[in-house]
């Protein structure tokens, strides 16, 4: 039997999640009684059991006594019955937008404020983000990503390193995304803005790719950045880093950039333990500023 415990900060996608892992072949029970786990467990674990993948939804929700669960987890490893945690985690304003967006009340902010609610929360569950067999940061995940990770780690059984990357191409105009953990400027090569042909493209078409990486710099900027990647992932993965935003900016964020993030999105994308994503976010700016 494979038996996952879904759990994580509210907003975070868990019930988003448990639908997912249903439609992968999983009986799913969102919100059991921490009292009823170890029964639940037990009948489950019966030898000519029909059921043998079980995902199991656990949140604050109901005032649950997370205290309990501790020891019922405690309880199975004693018992050495095998189970994986999910836990589902966000960054703390798009789970403040998130609640905004829904005209949700967070479980534990009473009558008071979401930041409060989401702060208790971070507490009282982080014994089970240590405990966690993976970690899936949504706070940049599209519903299809999401979806794809779990395929990765519940069907097709790749090993999962709980980190998720995004590349993201941006215009130093618009200034320097601040969730970026590292940032690089590709301002020093030709800018395909003053060629003829070119200016009304972006980094997406292949006339303009081509241009890019046809000048030697391009493609050395390239392989040095494959290098410093390879180097730093494995050791950001060891440090339990969750969540990785890799920014390559140009002027506008509508060529030069887009172009080379392209690249290193291809290269990452090879790799299949750990989640890569690619975000153009100003590649459209330009247009929009012209039409105004």
């Amino acid at each position: 039997m494979r038996f996952v415990i879904v759990t994580g900060m509210s907003g975070a996608g868990k019930s988003t999640a448990l639908k997912m892992l249903e439609d992968m072949g999983y009986f799913c029970v969102d919100n059991l009684p921490i009292p009823l786990l170890p029964r639940f467990v037990e009948m489950f674990s019966e030898p000519d059991e029909e059921v043998k993948k079980i995902a199991l939804g656990i949140d604050i929700r109901g005032g649950q006594d997370f205290g309990g669960l501790k020891d019922v987890l405690d309880e199975m490893d004693v018992k050495e019955i095998e189970y994986e945690i999910l836990f589902l985690d966000a960054q703390d304003d798009v789970l403040i937008k998130r609640y905004k967006e829904t005209r949700r009340q967070h479980p534990l902010s009473g009558s008071g404020r979401v930041d409060t609610g989401i702060a208790k929360e971070r507490e009282k569950i982080m014994f089970l983000k240590m405990r966690a067999t993976y970690i899936l940061d949504t706070s940049k995940m599209l519903t299809r990503e999401l979806k794809l990770e779990l395929e990765k780690i519940f069907v097709k059984g790749q090993n999962f390193c709980n980190l998720y990357i995004t590349v993201m191409s941006f215009g130093f105009k618009y200034g320097i995304p601040s969730d970026s953990d590292l940032v690089f400027d590709v301002r020093f090569l030709p800018n395909p803005y003053y060629i003829d042909g070119l200016r009304e493209k972006t980094g997406n078409d292949p006339e303009v790719q081509d241009y890019v990486m046809g000048n030697e710099k391009a493609e050395q900027f390239l392989d040095k950045l494959k290098d410093m990647t390879e180097f730093l992932i494995p050791n950001y993965i060891l440090e339990g880093k969750n969540q990785l935003v890799i920014s390559i900016g140009c002027t506008g964020g509508k060529h030069r950039s887009v172009t080379l993030a392209n690249a290193l999105y291809k290269v990452l994308e090879k790799q299949e333990n750990y989640g890569v994503r690619i975000e153009h976010r100003d590649i459209e700016k330009d247009t929009i500023t012209k039409r105004k």
